[in-house]
């Protein structure tokens, strides 16, 4: 399985910004660009959306655009 290049502790440092506003950023890092402006116009589909990709990323399924576990 590959590894992203990208960070998984960013990432998760990221999703948190939820909290203050900031949903979808995340994503955004990921590469996802269209879900992260979903995310954030939905405000994660009200936390919902937003606590998978939470769990997700503490599990290590987290995924990012070319498909590369971070």
């Amino acid at each position: 399985m590959a590894k992203s290049s990208r960070s998984r502790t960013v990432t998760f440092l990221l999703s948190l910004l939820c909290f203050f506003g900031f949903c979808g950023v995340h994503r955004i890092y990921a590469g996802k660009v269209v879900t992260g402006i979903i995310q954030f116009l939905t405000v994660g589909l009200l936390g919902v959306w937003q606590a998978i990709d939470i769990i997700m990323l503490l599990c290590g399924c987290f995924k990012d655009k070319e498909g590369r576990t971070i």
